[in-house]
């Protein structure tokens, strides 16, 4: 699968790159794309949700009224989860949302999201880019060059470029990561994925 290359003007240039099939041509996997991010979803939740019970709840502990003889229910605690102002009956507990996948299913859920945007012709390749200055101006005109504002756009970096990082960090619906830190998640949030031409060799070889 071949891909024509851009340079920071928005402008084809004359070289193309070959992506693997191995990773860009395959037959999406639904259930490992689900997993992995259900996974990333789940390991960003902190887990600190607490209601106080029964016993955490502050008042008196003296029987409300007397067991038989008024008509109605017994009523023993005002910190009843029952009455108003009470404990709460099952109420969440901090916990721990992690858990673990094998990681040849994950390397499967990034190359099937890579597969699914290629065929929706959601991916470009662009020349390895750095600023001189870390301006969100010089950015900004990068994304109008490649008719992607208002867009979620995903840059994919060979490594890490300071300017690039911080002159993008202001852009709401932009994100820059390198070839070594993607996941499934910004992949499939991604309207378009912008590889840099660096990049392509390190991700082939990650996922491979």
């Amino acid at each position: 699968m071949k891909a024509k290359i851009y340079d920071a003007t928005g402008t084809v240039t004359a070289k193309s790159v070959t992506l693997s099939d191995d990773i860009f041509g395959i037959e999406p996997n639904n259930h490992a794309i689900y997993l992995d991010v259900k996974q990333h979803l789940a390991n960003k939740r902190q887990g600190t949700h607490k209601s106080k019970e029964r016993a955490e709840i502050a008042g008196s502990t003296r029987k409300i009224k007397k067991q038989k003889g008024t008509g109605g229910a017994r009523a023993g605690s005002v910190k009843s989860g029952t009455r108003v102002g009470g404990g709460r009956i099952f109420g969440p507990r901090p916990r721990n949302y992690h858990f673990k996948l094998n990681i040849k299913l994950k390397r499967l859920a990034r190359k099937s999201a890579f597969a699914f945007k290629a065929k929706n012709d959601a991916i470009l390749v662009m020349q390895d880019i750095n600023f001189a200055e870390a301006k969100t101006k010089d950015f900004k005109t990068l994304i109008t060059s490649l008719k992607l504002d208002d867009q979620k756009v995903l840059f994919i970096l060979a490594e890490n470029t300071d300017n690039v990082y911080l002159a993008s960090r202001n852009l709401k619906k932009v994100k820059v990561v390198t070839a070594d830190s993607f996941n499934t998640y910004d992949l499939l949030n991604a309207k378009k994925i912008i590889l840099a031409e660096g990049a392509v060799k390190k991700i082939e070889m990650i996922l491979n």
